[in-house]
């Protein structure tokens, strides 16, 4: 990746916006944008999508989970997690966590609903800690994750 993909991925912070328009913003030929965010989107770089502000879906919420795992394989462990239904994104972290989670929960499916028929899946884990999210600020899931 060098400093002209970097300056695509800016542009495609509105993901509509046309590879013609990306092209005569940056002064590239439209094939050029096209061949690299195909192979931006190709390495697993880049993936384009509708965002949501979660606080807009009725009877959605999202929790953020500290967890503390037995064992150090944390790369293993947060591949796992990220795996569960439910699951918006896992990061190994520094700090009191091994592993910070964030889960879209809902009325039929809520945090009891994630914790004895998802996370129980998981062994090794230690501890665990919730964070409901009462306000988030630039906080977007992928319209995926709905």
């Amino acid at each position: 990746m060098d400093s002209t993909d970097i300056t695509i991925i800016k542009e495609l912070k509105d993901g509509r916006r046309s590879f013609n328009k990306i092209a005569q913003n940056l002064g590239l030929a439209e094939g050029t944008v096209r061949s690299r965010v195909n192979r931006l989107r190709n390495e697993g770089v880049l993936d384009i999508s509708g965002l949501v502000d979660p606080e807009a879906l009725p009877d959605h919420s999202v929790v953020m989970i500290g967890i503390r795992v037995k064992d150090m394989d944390l790369v293993k462990k947060g591949q796992e997690f990220s795996e569960l239904n439910g699951v918006i994104s896992v990061a190994v972290v520094t700090g009191r966590f091994d592993l910070i989670i964030t889960v879209m929960v809902t009325k039929e499916f809520g945090i009891l609903e994630f914790y004895t028929e998802e996370a129980s899946k998981i062994t090794n884990v230690q501890s665990v800690e919730t964070f409901v999210v009462y306000k988030g600020f630039n906080l977007r899931v992928a319209s995926s994750a709905m």
